[in-house]
């Protein structure tokens, strides 16, 4: 049975920063291990200050050292340090050590906790602004299984030792909500930016794991980053689980399509499967750098109103069945996209569009905001080895097949349109199912809601089952599986 803590009114709605860490301090059964490395002992700095120390600190550390962090932590296999291996690593060793050398029979009460982190602060010449992993394992009951937050973060701020200042303060949060928190794990995530703001750092990633998370879905956490606006982009795999996009994207080559994916459709699929093989035989990607994207827009979420965090997850749920890394952007125009994927990669990129996509990234309207207009966008947009994949469409009305020979820009656009098709910057797509260029997902929506026969056949393998099974998108038919 868990301890009960204090209530949360025993301070002021946000509490200081001192407050926080004299409320850990002052239960005395909170105990653990602070592992600090890369930005000195800046989180373990607000407990030491704010007195009572000496019943919640077992032990704080920092190697330095590349050697003597070997020596305690082990070898890391790729030689790098800051990484989420590198920071597990810490929590495990610092947790089994407590574990270890504190008696539970002496200790019976005691909440047992492991604090860690392992960063780079922005580097000398200031090119690079420095990242770092950052996470916690802790009790809530004596003796229960560990729970585990971890997260990642990128630093905004130009001077090392504000980075550290803002790495102190995110630590103490997350220590604090840890404890007090834990059982509204949305507002934990609020409450890490308590004292912080938000152009100082980033949280890219966050994992919620253990007996006090089982019921926390770690894609409503990456959306919530968004919804927070906390970063601008969270990816996950088919899996469900979030991961790093540095970690998957780094010197790799990037298809992406964006799409509402409401449900993921036959089209959707065709458009991949051909996109991939283009891009594959344009003779500088290899299939085992590639990585393929399925984006979906923050504003595509909202297109409905409020995001439906249950449309969202079915959305997910179908992805992921057919083996797709997902990516939620914030990424209105394409250019954004590319830029962010630009930050990971220097290979070649591709994005797969239909025909009213390439219309509207050659609008004017979508660049008002830019000082240099849609010259600036395209700048970034086309930089180096970028490829738009062209998917064709049937026009409804007259039945003619529109490709890039013939689609219509806005006339003043029609020869900077021009320039970019004939520099080989556009590429049809000619190897298309010709028979399902009728599908679209919100026409398969509607059969869904309105209990129309039909729409299974123009879904891909398998996904048809999957929203009868779960009754996805409000789907509640009752007929034979293999119908």
């Amino acid at each position: 049975m868990a301890i009960t803590l204090p209530g949360d009114n025993e301070f002021e709605t946000v509490p200081s920063l001192k407050n926080k860490a004299l409320r850990i301090n002052l239960n005395r059964n909170i105990y653990g291990t602070f592992a600090e490395i890369g930005a000195g002992q800046e989180t373990v700095r607000h407990f030491f200050r704010a007195g009572g120390a000496s019943g919640t600190i077992a032990k704080a550390m920092s190697a330095y050292d590349k050697d003597f962090s070997d020596a305690v932590y082990g070898v890391q296999d790729d030689g790098r340090y800051v990484t989420e291996s590198r920071l597990r690593k810490m929590l495990r060793y610092e947790t089994d050590l407590i574990e270890e050398r504190i008696s539970r029979e002496k200790h019976p009460e005691k909440l047992f906790f492991t604090y860690a982190n392992t960063v780079a602060t922005i580097d000398f010449a200031k090119k690079f602004l420095g990242h770092g992993w950052v996470g916690i394992k802790f009790q809530v009951a004596p003796g229960e299984e560990y729970s585990e937050i971890i997260l990642h973060v990128r630093f905004k701020e130009r001077d090392a030792r504000l980075q550290q200042i803002t790495l102190g303060i995110l630590g103490t949060n997350l220590i604090y909500g840890a404890f007090y928190k834990h059982d509204q794990p949305k507002k934990l995530l609020k409450y890490l930016y308590d004292h912080i703001d938000k152009d100082k750092i980033e949280i890219d990633l966050i994992n919620f794991d253990g007996p006090r998370f089982k019921n926390v879905d770690n894609r409503l956490m990456s959306l919530q980053l968004l919804r927070n606006e906390m970063t601008e982009a969270v990816m996950f795999g088919p899996d469900g689980n979030n991961i790093l996009a540095a970690r998957i994207l780094y010197k790799k080559n990037v298809l992406a399509l964006r799409g509402s994916f409401r449900p993921v459709t036959k089209v959707n699929m065709d458009m991949y499967r051909t996109a991939k093989a283009m891009f594959i035989e344009s003779g500088t990607v290899k299939e085992d750098r590639l990585e393929t994207i399925f984006e979906i827009t923050l504003s595509n979420l909202k297109a409905s109103g409020e995001i439906d965090e249950e449309d969202f997850l079915h959305r997910a749920e179908l992805l992921g069945s057919l083996g797709q890394t997902v990516m939620i952007s914030n990424f209105k125009e394409y250019y954004r996209l590319v830029e962010f994927l630009n930050n990971y990669t220097k290979e070649r990129i591709g994005l797969v569009m239909g025909v009213n996509n390439l219309v509207d990234v050659f609008d004017t309207q979508y660049y008002t905001h830019l000082s240099g207009g849609i010259l600036e966008a395209f700048g970034k947009l086309f930089f180096k080895n970028l490829r738009v994949y062209l998917y064709p469409m049937q026009d409804p009305e007259t039945g003619e097949l529109i490709t890039s020979d013939n689609l219509k820009v806005h006339p003043r656009m029609k020869e900077l349109y021009k320039f970019f098709k004939y520099n080989g910057k556009v590429k049809d797509i000619t190897d298309y199912d010709d028979s399902i260029g009728h599908i679209y997902s919100r026409e398969v929506l509607r059969m869904i809601d309105e209990g129309e026969d039909g729409w299974r056949e123009m879904l891909p393998e398998g996904i048809a089952r999957l929203i009868d099974e779960q009754n996805l998108f409000g789907c509640n038919v009752t007929q034979d599986m293999d119908a």
